[in-house]
Protein backbone atom coordinates (compact mmCIF):
# COMPACT_ATOMS: atom_id res chain seq x y z
CA UNK A 1 0.00 0.00 0.00
CA UNK A 2 1.43 3.35 -1.07
CA UNK A 3 2.11 5.83 1.70
CA UNK A 4 0.14 9.07 1.67
CA UNK A 5 2.28 12.12 1.00
CA UNK A 6 2.28 15.04 3.37
CA UNK A 7 0.19 18.04 2.26
CA UNK A 8 3.32 20.23 2.22
CA UNK A 9 5.00 17.86 -0.24
CA UNK A 10 1.92 17.73 -2.46
CA UNK A 11 1.65 21.51 -2.53
CA UNK A 12 5.37 21.89 -3.24
CA UNK A 13 5.14 19.52 -6.20
CA UNK A 14 2.21 21.44 -7.67
CA UNK A 15 3.91 24.77 -7.09
CA UNK A 16 6.90 23.54 -9.11
CA UNK A 17 4.75 22.23 -11.98
CA UNK A 18 5.53 23.07 -15.61
CA UNK A 19 1.96 24.24 -16.19
CA UNK A 20 1.09 27.76 -15.08
CA UNK A 21 -2.53 26.90 -14.32
CA UNK A 22 -1.46 24.19 -11.88
CA UNK A 23 0.96 26.57 -10.15
CA UNK A 24 -1.71 29.27 -9.84
CA UNK A 25 -4.24 26.91 -8.27
CA UNK A 26 -1.60 25.52 -5.91
CA UNK A 27 -0.72 29.03 -4.73
CA UNK A 28 -4.37 29.76 -3.91
CA UNK A 29 -4.69 26.47 -2.04
CA UNK A 30 -1.52 27.22 -0.11
CA UNK A 31 -2.89 30.59 1.01
CA UNK A 32 -6.07 28.95 2.32
CA UNK A 33 -4.08 26.12 3.92
CA UNK A 34 -1.81 28.52 5.82
CA UNK A 35 -4.74 30.68 6.92
CA UNK A 36 -6.82 27.77 8.23
CA UNK A 37 -3.96 25.91 9.91
CA UNK A 38 -2.46 28.94 11.64
CA UNK A 39 -5.81 29.71 13.28
CA UNK A 40 -5.50 26.58 15.43
CA UNK A 41 -3.52 27.14 18.62
CA UNK A 42 -1.53 23.91 18.22
CA UNK A 43 -1.51 23.93 14.41
CA UNK A 44 1.58 26.00 13.76
CA UNK A 45 4.09 25.07 11.08
CA UNK A 46 7.47 23.58 11.86
CA UNK A 47 10.66 24.73 10.23
CA UNK A 48 10.94 21.57 8.10
CA UNK A 49 7.39 21.95 6.81
CA UNK A 50 7.98 25.53 5.76
CA UNK A 51 11.24 24.57 4.08
CA UNK A 52 9.33 22.04 1.96
CA UNK A 53 6.77 24.68 1.02
CA UNK A 54 9.48 27.21 0.22
CA UNK A 55 11.21 24.81 -2.13
CA UNK A 56 8.00 24.69 -4.13
CA UNK A 57 7.62 28.48 -3.98
CA UNK A 58 11.22 28.92 -5.11
CA UNK A 59 10.68 26.86 -8.25
CA UNK A 60 7.28 28.43 -8.77
CA UNK A 61 9.08 31.75 -9.28
CA UNK A 62 11.84 29.98 -11.20
CA UNK A 63 9.32 28.83 -13.82
CA UNK A 64 7.84 32.32 -14.31
CA UNK A 65 9.47 34.20 -17.19
CA UNK A 66 7.55 37.39 -18.02
CA UNK A 67 8.69 40.42 -15.94
CA UNK A 68 5.24 41.74 -15.03
CA UNK A 69 4.06 38.29 -14.02
CA UNK A 70 7.25 37.83 -12.01
CA UNK A 71 6.51 40.99 -10.06
CA UNK A 72 2.92 39.91 -9.44
CA UNK A 73 4.02 36.45 -8.32
CA UNK A 74 6.70 37.86 -6.00
CA UNK A 75 4.07 40.11 -4.45
CA UNK A 76 1.74 37.15 -3.92
CA UNK A 77 4.47 34.99 -2.38
CA UNK A 78 5.55 37.72 0.03
CA UNK A 79 1.90 38.44 0.93
CA UNK A 80 1.55 34.87 2.21
CA UNK A 81 3.22 36.16 5.38
CA UNK A 82 -0.05 37.91 6.23
CA UNK A 83 -1.86 34.56 6.21
CA UNK A 84 -0.06 33.64 9.43
CA UNK A 85 -1.87 34.87 12.53
CA UNK A 86 1.10 34.94 14.92
CA UNK A 87 4.36 36.83 14.72
CA UNK A 88 6.39 33.67 15.36
CA UNK A 89 4.89 32.00 12.30
CA UNK A 90 5.47 35.11 10.18
CA UNK A 91 9.12 35.34 11.18
CA UNK A 92 9.56 31.59 10.69
CA UNK A 93 8.24 32.08 7.16
CA UNK A 94 10.91 34.75 6.58
CA UNK A 95 13.61 32.57 8.12
CA UNK A 96 12.66 29.61 5.91
CA UNK A 97 12.84 31.90 2.89
CA UNK A 98 16.37 33.03 3.76
CA UNK A 99 17.49 29.45 4.40
CA UNK A 100 16.06 28.36 1.04
CA UNK A 101 17.69 31.25 -0.80
CA UNK A 102 21.08 30.55 0.78
CA UNK A 103 20.80 26.88 -0.16
CA UNK A 104 19.81 27.56 -3.78
CA UNK A 105 21.93 30.67 -4.33
CA UNK A 106 24.78 29.09 -6.28
CA UNK A 107 22.33 27.49 -8.72
CA UNK A 108 20.66 30.76 -9.75
CA UNK A 109 21.92 31.93 -13.13
CA UNK A 110 22.37 35.59 -14.00
CA UNK A 111 19.21 35.66 -16.14
CA UNK A 112 17.04 34.68 -13.18
CA UNK A 113 18.88 36.62 -10.47
CA UNK A 114 16.87 39.83 -10.88
CA UNK A 115 13.52 38.24 -10.06
CA UNK A 116 14.92 36.67 -6.89
CA UNK A 117 16.43 40.02 -5.93
CA UNK A 118 12.95 41.46 -6.36
CA UNK A 119 11.49 38.73 -4.15
CA UNK A 120 14.01 39.59 -1.42
CA UNK A 121 12.92 43.23 -1.56
CA UNK A 122 9.23 42.32 -1.38
CA UNK A 123 9.82 39.96 1.54
CA UNK A 124 11.58 42.65 3.58
CA UNK A 125 8.92 45.19 2.66
CA UNK A 126 6.21 42.81 3.82
CA UNK A 127 8.13 42.17 7.03
CA UNK A 128 8.27 45.89 7.77
CA UNK A 129 4.56 46.17 6.99
CA UNK A 130 3.91 43.36 9.46
CA UNK A 131 5.91 45.15 12.16
CA UNK A 132 4.06 48.37 11.38
CA UNK A 133 0.69 46.62 11.78
CA UNK A 134 1.84 45.61 15.27
CA UNK A 135 2.74 49.24 16.10
CA UNK A 136 6.46 48.42 16.00
CA UNK A 137 6.19 46.25 19.09
CA UNK A 138 9.62 45.97 20.71
CA UNK A 139 9.46 42.19 21.19
CA UNK A 140 8.61 41.59 17.52
CA UNK A 141 11.34 43.99 16.38
CA UNK A 142 13.92 42.26 18.58
CA UNK A 143 12.95 38.85 17.17
CA UNK A 144 13.28 40.15 13.63
CA UNK A 145 16.70 41.70 14.28
CA UNK A 146 17.91 38.51 15.94
CA UNK A 147 16.79 36.52 12.90
CA UNK A 148 18.51 39.01 10.59
CA UNK A 149 21.77 38.71 12.51
CA UNK A 150 21.76 34.93 12.66
CA UNK A 151 20.84 34.38 9.01
CA UNK A 152 22.80 37.14 7.28
CA UNK A 153 25.35 38.97 9.43
CA UNK A 154 26.95 36.42 11.72
CA UNK A 155 30.26 34.93 10.73
CA UNK A 156 28.90 31.38 10.53
CA UNK A 157 25.61 32.27 8.85
CA UNK A 158 26.76 30.99 5.46
CA UNK A 159 25.08 33.87 3.67
CA UNK A 160 26.53 34.60 0.21
CA UNK A 161 28.06 38.03 -0.17
CA UNK A 162 25.69 38.89 -3.03
CA UNK A 163 22.67 38.39 -0.79
CA UNK A 164 24.26 40.43 1.99
CA UNK A 165 25.01 43.33 -0.36
CA UNK A 166 21.50 43.30 -1.79
CA UNK A 167 19.91 43.39 1.66
CA UNK A 168 22.16 46.31 2.60
CA UNK A 169 21.08 48.17 -0.54
CA UNK A 170 17.36 47.81 0.12
CA UNK A 171 17.20 47.86 3.93
CA UNK A 172 17.16 51.61 4.55
CA UNK A 173 14.94 52.49 1.59
CA UNK A 174 12.29 49.88 2.39
CA UNK A 175 12.28 50.73 6.09
CA UNK A 176 11.91 54.43 5.27
CA UNK A 177 9.12 53.77 2.76
CA UNK A 178 7.11 51.89 5.38
CA UNK A 179 7.92 53.60 8.66
CA UNK A 180 9.44 57.03 8.08
CA UNK A 181 6.25 58.76 9.24
CA UNK A 182 6.02 56.79 12.51
CA UNK A 183 9.47 55.64 13.59
CA UNK A 184 11.38 57.82 16.02
CA UNK A 185 15.13 58.41 16.03
CA UNK A 186 15.62 55.95 18.89
CA UNK A 187 13.67 53.25 17.06
CA UNK A 188 15.67 53.78 13.88
CA UNK A 189 18.86 53.36 15.89
CA UNK A 190 17.59 49.97 17.09
CA UNK A 191 16.91 48.88 13.50
CA UNK A 192 20.51 49.53 12.41
CA UNK A 193 22.10 48.14 15.59
CA UNK A 194 22.89 44.70 14.05
CA UNK A 195 24.74 46.33 11.17
CA UNK A 196 26.78 48.52 13.52
CA UNK A 197 27.81 45.44 15.50
CA UNK A 198 28.64 43.57 12.31
CA UNK A 199 30.79 46.46 11.07
CA UNK A 200 32.77 46.37 14.31
CA UNK A 201 33.19 42.59 14.47
CA UNK A 202 33.52 41.43 10.88
CA UNK A 203 36.82 40.57 9.27
CA UNK A 204 35.27 40.54 5.81
CA UNK A 205 36.49 43.69 4.10
CA UNK A 206 33.73 43.56 1.46
CA UNK A 207 30.94 43.34 4.05
CA UNK A 208 32.50 46.09 6.15
CA UNK A 209 32.79 48.46 3.19
CA UNK A 210 29.21 47.69 2.17
CA UNK A 211 27.89 48.53 5.64
CA UNK A 212 29.82 51.80 5.69
CA UNK A 213 28.83 52.83 2.17
CA UNK A 214 25.24 51.58 1.95
CA UNK A 215 24.16 52.29 5.52
CA UNK A 216 26.31 54.71 7.50
CA UNK A 217 27.29 56.95 4.59
CA UNK A 218 23.66 56.99 3.44
CA UNK A 219 22.60 58.28 6.86
CA UNK A 220 25.18 61.06 6.62
CA UNK A 221 24.24 61.97 3.04
CA UNK A 222 20.53 62.14 3.88
CA UNK A 223 21.05 64.31 6.97
CA UNK A 224 20.06 67.63 5.27
CA UNK A 225 16.84 66.08 3.94
CA UNK A 226 16.06 64.51 7.31
CA UNK A 227 16.37 67.92 8.95
CA UNK A 228 14.12 69.45 6.29
CA UNK A 229 11.47 66.80 6.97
CA UNK A 230 11.71 67.48 10.69
CA UNK A 231 11.24 71.21 10.15
CA UNK A 232 8.23 70.54 7.91
CA UNK A 233 6.67 68.36 10.60
CA UNK A 234 7.21 71.04 13.23
CA UNK A 235 5.77 73.69 10.95
CA UNK A 236 2.75 71.52 10.19
CA UNK A 237 2.17 71.03 13.91
CA UNK A 238 2.34 74.77 14.53
CA UNK A 239 -0.06 75.45 11.67
CA UNK A 240 -2.56 72.93 13.00
CA UNK A 241 -2.53 74.63 16.40
CA UNK A 242 -3.24 78.07 14.95
CA UNK A 243 -6.75 79.40 14.37
CA UNK A 244 -8.47 78.53 11.12
CA UNK A 245 -9.20 82.17 10.38
CA UNK A 246 -5.61 83.26 10.78
CA UNK A 247 -4.44 80.29 8.77
CA UNK A 248 -6.75 81.13 5.89
CA UNK A 249 -5.60 84.75 5.95
CA UNK A 250 -1.97 83.77 5.93
CA UNK A 251 -2.55 81.30 3.10
CA UNK A 252 -4.24 84.04 1.09
CA UNK A 253 -1.30 86.39 1.65
CA UNK A 254 1.16 83.64 0.75
CA UNK A 255 -0.66 82.96 -2.51
CA UNK A 256 -0.57 86.66 -3.36
CA UNK A 257 3.14 86.81 -2.62
CA UNK A 258 3.76 83.70 -4.70
CA UNK A 259 1.86 85.16 -7.64
CA UNK A 260 3.86 88.37 -7.38
CA UNK A 261 7.26 86.71 -7.03
CA UNK A 262 6.54 83.80 -9.38
CA UNK A 263 9.04 83.60 -12.27
CA UNK A 264 7.68 84.11 -15.74
CA UNK A 265 6.97 80.86 -17.58
CA UNK A 266 7.72 80.21 -21.23
CA UNK A 267 4.18 80.70 -22.55
CA UNK A 268 3.59 83.79 -20.44
CA UNK A 269 6.93 85.27 -21.50
CA UNK A 270 6.04 84.85 -25.17
CA UNK A 271 2.71 86.61 -24.68
CA UNK A 272 4.35 89.53 -22.90
CA UNK A 273 7.02 89.85 -25.57
CA UNK A 274 4.49 89.71 -28.41
CA UNK A 275 2.20 92.17 -26.65
CA UNK A 276 5.08 94.56 -25.87
CA UNK A 277 4.34 94.35 -22.18
CA UNK A 278 7.95 93.74 -21.25
CA UNK A 279 10.95 94.83 -23.30
CA UNK A 280 13.63 93.57 -20.95
CA UNK A 281 14.74 90.32 -22.57
CA UNK A 282 17.47 89.74 -20.03
CA UNK A 283 14.97 89.71 -17.17
CA UNK A 284 12.78 87.22 -19.03
CA UNK A 285 15.75 84.95 -19.71
CA UNK A 286 16.81 85.18 -16.08
CA UNK A 287 13.29 84.29 -14.99
CA UNK A 288 13.22 81.32 -17.31
CA UNK A 289 16.58 80.11 -16.06
CA UNK A 290 15.45 80.60 -12.49
CA UNK A 291 12.29 78.61 -13.16
CA UNK A 292 14.24 75.79 -14.79
CA UNK A 293 16.68 75.69 -11.88
CA UNK A 294 13.86 75.58 -9.36
CA UNK A 295 12.17 72.76 -11.26
CA UNK A 296 15.44 70.87 -11.28
CA UNK A 297 15.88 71.36 -7.54
CA UNK A 298 12.33 70.18 -6.86
CA UNK A 299 12.80 67.09 -8.99
CA UNK A 300 16.07 66.29 -7.21
CA UNK A 301 14.37 66.63 -3.83
CA UNK A 302 11.55 64.37 -4.96
CA UNK A 303 14.04 61.71 -6.03
CA UNK A 304 15.31 61.43 -2.45
CA UNK A 305 12.09 59.79 -1.33
CA UNK A 306 11.40 58.95 2.30
CA UNK A 307 14.11 59.70 4.85
CA UNK A 308 14.59 58.32 8.36
CA UNK A 309 15.30 60.53 11.37
CA UNK A 310 18.38 59.77 13.49
CA UNK A 311 19.94 61.03 16.68
CA UNK A 312 23.43 61.58 15.29
CA UNK A 313 24.99 62.05 18.71
CA UNK A 314 23.61 58.75 20.01
CA UNK A 315 24.68 56.95 16.84
CA UNK A 316 28.19 58.42 17.13
CA UNK A 317 28.46 57.33 20.77
CA UNK A 318 27.32 53.81 19.90
CA UNK A 319 29.80 53.48 17.04
CA UNK A 320 32.59 54.84 19.24
CA UNK A 321 31.75 52.31 21.93
CA UNK A 322 31.82 49.43 19.45
CA UNK A 323 35.00 50.62 17.72
CA UNK A 324 36.86 51.09 21.02
CA UNK A 325 36.86 47.40 21.87
CA UNK A 326 40.18 45.61 21.76
CA UNK A 327 39.14 42.85 19.37
CA UNK A 328 38.32 45.25 16.52
CA UNK A 329 40.58 45.30 13.47
CA UNK A 330 42.63 48.48 13.18
CA UNK A 331 41.36 49.29 9.68
CA UNK A 332 37.75 48.95 10.87
CA UNK A 333 38.45 51.13 13.90
CA UNK A 334 40.04 53.91 11.86
CA UNK A 335 37.15 54.19 9.44
CA UNK A 336 34.53 53.98 12.17
CA UNK A 337 36.31 56.77 14.05
CA UNK A 338 36.03 58.93 10.92
CA UNK A 339 32.31 58.18 10.80
CA UNK A 340 32.04 59.10 14.48
CA UNK A 341 33.68 62.48 13.86
CA UNK A 342 31.32 63.31 11.00
CA UNK A 343 28.26 62.24 13.01
CA UNK A 344 29.31 64.37 15.98
CA UNK A 345 29.74 67.33 13.67
CA UNK A 346 26.24 66.71 12.33
CA UNK A 347 24.95 66.63 15.88
CA UNK A 348 26.45 70.10 16.36
CA UNK A 349 24.89 71.34 13.12
CA UNK A 350 28.10 71.17 11.06
CA UNK A 351 27.62 69.45 7.72
CA UNK A 352 30.55 67.62 6.11
CA UNK A 353 32.33 69.51 3.31
CA UNK A 354 31.91 68.55 -0.30
CA UNK A 355 34.12 65.82 -1.61
CA UNK A 356 35.51 68.10 -4.33
CA UNK A 357 36.36 71.79 -3.89
CA UNK A 358 34.35 74.37 -5.75
CA UNK A 359 37.34 75.79 -7.62
CA UNK A 360 38.97 73.04 -9.62
CA UNK A 361 41.72 73.80 -12.09
CA UNK A 362 40.77 73.31 -15.72
CA UNK A 363 42.75 71.40 -18.29
CA UNK A 364 44.11 74.66 -19.72
CA UNK A 365 45.46 75.65 -16.30
CA UNK A 366 47.09 72.24 -15.92
CA UNK A 367 48.68 72.53 -19.36
CA UNK A 368 49.93 76.03 -18.58
CA UNK A 369 51.35 74.90 -15.24
CA UNK A 370 53.08 71.96 -16.92
CA UNK A 371 54.53 74.16 -19.68
CA UNK A 372 55.93 76.57 -17.07
CA UNK A 373 57.66 73.70 -15.30
CA UNK A 374 59.14 72.53 -18.58
CA UNK A 375 60.33 76.07 -19.38
CA UNK A 376 62.04 76.33 -15.98
CA UNK A 377 63.67 72.95 -16.48
CA UNK A 378 64.99 73.93 -19.94
CA UNK A 379 66.26 77.26 -18.58
CA UNK A 380 68.07 75.46 -15.78
CA UNK A 381 69.81 73.11 -18.19
CA UNK A 382 70.85 76.04 -20.39
CA UNK A 383 72.29 77.95 -17.44
CA UNK A 384 74.21 74.89 -16.27
CA UNK A 385 75.63 74.43 -19.76
CA UNK A 386 76.76 78.07 -19.82
CA UNK A 387 78.66 77.67 -16.56
CA UNK A 388 76.05 78.71 -13.99
CA UNK A 389 75.31 76.69 -10.88
CA UNK A 390 71.51 76.75 -10.54
CA UNK A 391 71.41 73.80 -8.17
CA UNK A 392 73.64 75.38 -5.48
CA UNK A 393 72.00 76.51 -2.26
CA UNK A 394 72.18 80.09 -1.11
CA UNK A 395 74.82 80.78 1.46
CA UNK A 396 77.24 78.04 0.27
CA UNK A 397 80.43 79.03 -1.53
Amino acid sequence: MASIQEPEVQLAQRLASNEKLVRTKALKKLRKYIHSRSQIATGGFSGDELLKLWKGLFYCLWMQDKPLLQEELSNQISALMLSFHHVDGQLLYLESFLLTLKREWTGIDRLRMDKFFQLVRFMFRQTFEMLKSRNWESSAVCKFLKLLTEQLLQRGSGAPIGLQLHVLDLYMSELAAVGSAELTADQNLIFIEPFCKAAAKTKDRCLFNAICNSLLSAIIDQAPFAIDDLMKELKATEDSDSDSGQASGEDHDDKLNENISKPVGKKRARKQMNGNVSNDHDDDDAGLLQGEDSDTEVSCDEDIGHVLQFNYGALADRLFELASRGSILSRNRQRLYKMVKVLRDLNEGIFPPDEYPEEVSTDEDDDMFGSRKRMKRVAGHTEARDGGVPGAKKGHF
